[in-house]
């Protein structure tokens, strides 16, 4: 475990990481025999790694979901589809390296990816402008996914952002309207859609292009309507009370489960998905197979009426008094 990425609620698993190599180092260097108390610490980080990850609260999962380490959509799309193509420009303004869209084989049929991307390096950071998308990112994503509906291609979308970009520059190129745009034009998308949260799912940034027939989402991501911080300065004018907003906004998965906004949970390996990147891209892509599986023989009129009805099904409400239906 690299001590700077080591979040407080992991420290009591990798001070017991730092005895055990400081006892086979001096094991090695010496003629003692600590086999027994080896062991008996490999035991007790097993244990104390098992106990830590399953009890993590929704702050603790959204801070794994920004993981430095955690696997990206371009770890997921190398590993997952063949032959990936990328293809670029919205053809109206600019390219948005953070969203990285191309066609990719997935077992043995082409499939149109789109994807939002971060970077690693601070170069890199900034070539992707930290996973945030500009407008033209989301008109060059539907630009492919109409080329998608042309060919009759599945789509499947990565989502991981904070947000959309909400810089003047964003906003003078009118975000907003790209985003809503795509809400409008998703819904009528003839091809399969299925989007897989990866790690941030950062309100319209994440939607814009989430409209979809199946919503996966790894058990330390997180998709909702606002960041932690963000609603910690709205309620209480204070980013510091980002783990009470996280409570409060139930950034959980399996939450979202039980409000149907998610459809499917896959499994992480234990401590996140940036220990294992090979295990977590097999799970993402039967995840993927599974429920494309279940979508490609529908008709194009069936698959429109579920993606609407999907929506339409979202929260609860009821009117009250003659103003109210009026």
């Amino acid at each position: 475990m690299d001590q700077k990425f080591v979040f407080d609620f992991e420290k009591p698993i990798h001070d017991l990481s730092v005895q055990l190599k400081a006892l086979e180092e001096r094991a090695s260097a010496s003629d003692v025999d600590f086999s027994a108390e080896i062991e008996s610490l490999k035991t007790k980080i097993v244990e104390t790694r098992k106990k830590v990850y399953a009890n993590l609260t929704e702050w603790q999962r959204v801070q794994l979901s920004r993981h430095p380490l955690r696997p990206y959509s371009s770890d997921y799309i190398g590993r997952i589809f063949a032959n990936f193509q990328e293809l670029h420009g919205d053809r109206l303004y600019a390219d948005d390296q953070s969203m990285v869209c191309g066609i990719g084989e997935f077992g043995g049929i082409a499939a149109m990816i789109i994807s939002q991307q971060k970077g690693r390096t601070t170069k890199e950071n900034i070539a992707r402008n930290f996973g945030m998308q500009n407008p033209e990112g989301y008109r060059k994503a539907l630009r492919l996914m109409r080329l998608a509906e042309k060919f009759s291609m599945p789509i499947v979308t990565f989502v991981d952002t904070p947000g959309a970009f909400p810089g003047v520059e964003s906003e003078e190129r009118h975000v907003a309207e790209a985003i809503a745009v795509n809400l409008r034009e998703m819904m009528l998308i003839g091809s399969p859609i299925i989007s897989v949260f990866i790690g941030e799912g950062g309100s319209g940034g994440a939607l814009g292009i989430a409209v979809s027939d199946r919503v996966l989402i790894l058990e330390n991501a997180y998709y909702s309507v606002i960041s932690p911080e963000g609603c910690a300065a709205i309620l209480w004018n204070d980013r510091a009370k980002a783990p009470e907003a996280a409570k409060a906004l139930r950034l959980s998965p399996q939450k979202l489960l039980e409000f149907d906004v998610a459809d499917e949970v896959i499994c992480e390996p234990l401590g996140g998905a940036h220990n294992d990147y090979d295990f977590t891209a097999s799970a993402v892509e039967a995840a993927i197979a599974k429920n494309l599986k279940s979508l490609m023989g529908l008709r194009r009129e069936t698959l429109l009426d579920l993606r609407y009805k999907r929506f339409r099904k979202f929260g609860i409400f009821e009117t009250r008094g003659e103003m109210a239906l009026a």
